[in-house]
């Protein structure tokens, strides 16, 4: 990954198998929270979810009020078992705010909308770490307690690594959640780190499944909050820059502005272009192939002199179908791009 200095298609196939040659196509994606997520519930209907696997950034998790919380791991795992809220994205769908408001109420610190469903994920996990099992076994059990027996889904790393944002004007140091939800991101910020992440090792099994993918996909998600973090987790970083000619990354810009979050605006604040183009320079390094909307076609050959494949088609997932088209269009660049 290029690295500032600031910073430390075609229709889904019947029978929702594609291929690369004769297999079915293995494939890995590294997820943030909701973009990622939005285009893995496609995903998953088109291709075999039994041959996916998710490298889900952990940075962001947190502990509040005594208990873990990861939140892009919940995100992902509520999207797939088709529980998450579809407004917000993220959360549980129904879900009712009893205990946040009357913490609130007592004067609690209640800025951290814990929905009251959502504490049981946060209970469950706290008890299983409190109990002797890591973050990747307390993951697959809740994920089967949510009914997903695939696709596999994995933390980054089980180690803590934590995203320290720095915020411009007053130069203090804060926590992700701090920043992007008591902040409500709308505060400039002159610097990311990952602490923890250069002692970091991968968590079980993310090593392997990469080596073992045909197709390693790089989700729509904020490059410097969401998928830094788990790059900045050395042997993982090192592993996909090795298997460059595998990974094809999807930009989360349009027209230079993001669907949903702050990663347009950090970008722009931490030295980088706020473009398709912007993003397609940071991972010039990671990525042989790079996805940019139909809008950004004037971009094109600017990624392409970055010595990036660029791939057309829409970006914008306003449906499960769109994710799985747009799935499909990253994979088959993949095999494209492989063949050439």
């Amino acid at each position: 990954m290029t690295r500032n200095p600031r910073v430390q298609g075609p229709d889904p196939r019947p029978g929702g198998e594609v291929n690369f040659g004769t297999s079915p196509i293995r494939i890995v994606a590294l997820a943030g929270g909701v973009g990622a997520a939005r285009l893995l519930h496609g995903m998953v209907e088109a291709v075999d979810p039994s041959q996916i696997s998710v490298i889900v950034n952990t940075g962001d998790d947190t502990v509040l009020h005594g208990m873990h919380v990861s939140p892009d791991i919940d995100t992902v795992v509520y999207t797939l078992a088709a529980l998450s809220d579809p407004d917000r994205g993220w959360g549980l769908s129904g879900e009712t705010w009893t205990a946040n408001d009357r913490l609130r109420s007592l004067g609690g610190n209640a800025w951290f909308q814990l929905g009251d469903r959502d504490i049981a994920t946060h209970m469950m996990r706290t008890d299983l770490l409190a109990a002797g099992r890591t973050l990747s076994e307390a993951t697959v059990h809740l994920a089967s307690a949510h009914g997903l027996g695939a696709p596999r889904i994995m933390p980054m790393t089980d180690d803590p690594v934590q995203t320290r944002v720095t915020l411009a004007g007053s130069g203090d140091e804060v926590g992700f959640q701090e920043y992007f939800v008591k902040l409500a991101h709308d505060v400039a910020v002159s610097q990311v780190r990952y602490a923890g992440a250069e002692t970091a090792a991968p968590a079980p099994g993310v090593l392997d499944a990469l080596r073992l993918a045909d197709a390693i996909v790089i989700c729509p998600s904020n490059p410097i909050l969401s998928i830094a973090p788990i790059l900045a987790v050395p042997a993982i970083g090192s592993a996909i820059q090795e298997l460059r000619d595998r990974v094809v990354a999807i930009s989360p810009l349009v027209r230079g502005r993001a669907l949903k979050g702050p990663a347009d605006r950090i970008l722009r604040e931490l030295g980088f272009e706020a473009s398709a183009a912007g993003v397609a320079s940071i991972y010039r390094d990671l990525a042989a192939t790079f996805v940019l909307d139909n809008q950004d076609a004037p971009l094109a050959d600017r990624v392409r002199e970055l010595g990036v494949r660029p791939v057309l088609t829409d970006t914008i997932m306003t449906d499960a179908a769109a994710a799985a088209k747009l799935s499909l269009t990253a994979i088959d660049a993949v095999a494209a791009g492989r063949a050439a």
